[in-house]
């Protein structure tokens, strides 16, 4: 008995992580294509050859992000508690929906400590309207990823992999302005060293997260 849920254990498992990775392999692509559209189609943003007036853009940027992403869910969860048992917070009464709307709302919160910094940073590092351009298309692809995840968590929790080329692009953000700031300190090796660091603090975390075996 005990065999046979562990194997029926692991063939959910399995199927949960084929359906990440096929929904991963197709967002990304799409990601993709969205971010190089915004950047190659939006105009140029006047007036940003000052640091300053790229930070406020960027600013403005993020302002976006938390009314149509943070703001929502936090009104998603307030209707919700305010038109059911829920709204006695400590009744422990919570919906499936209710469930995923606060999940959703802390992933987001999470999401925003990596974005929020990361755009300013590269706001910062651009030098006119063309290149700030991609301020906006990283904009454009947060929200939408965001979205995306909320909505095929509400479909089922393996479905918001479609939401994680969001978490990559600020990933990659915060990597290429680490890159920066460590070739102002040391040149192309200082630019690197941060690289490889990283890198390296990713497979341990890979190797010391495989599951323990009973």
């Amino acid at each position: 008995m005990k065999k046979a849920l562990e194997s029926t254990g692991a063939s959910i498992i399995r199927q949960h992580q084929s359906t990440l990775i096929a929904e991963i392999a197709i967002a990304f692509p799409v990601t993709i294509a969205l971010w190089l559209g915004v950047y190659y189609f939006l105009p140029p943003p006047g007036g940003m050859e000052e640091p300053l007036a790229r930070l406020v853009f960027a600013l403005k940027c993020c302002c976006i992000a938390i009314l149509f992403c943070f703001l929502t869910g936090i009104e998603a969860v307030a209707h919700e508690r305010l038109r059911s048992p829920a709204i006695d917070p400590l009744s422990g009464y919570e919906t499936r929906r209710l469930t995923i709307n606060l999940r959703y709302l802390q992933n987001t919160l999470e999401q925003l400590v990596l974005f929020v910094p990361g755009l300013f940073a590269l706001a910062f590092y651009c030098d006119n309207g063309h290149s700030m351009r991609a301020v906006v298309a990283t904009t454009v692809v947060w929200i939408a990823t965001r979205f995306a995840f909320w909505i095929g968590y509400h479909y089922g929790s393996q479905h918001r992999a479609i939401g994680a080329p969001g978490m990559m692009q600020s990933m990659l953000v915060l990597l290429y302005v680490c890159a920066r700031i460590g070739y102002e300190i040391a040149g192309p090796a200082g630019a690197i060293a941060p690289l490889i660091v990283f890198g390296c603090l990713e497979a341990v975390l890979v190797r010391a997260t495989r599951p323990v075996s009973a």
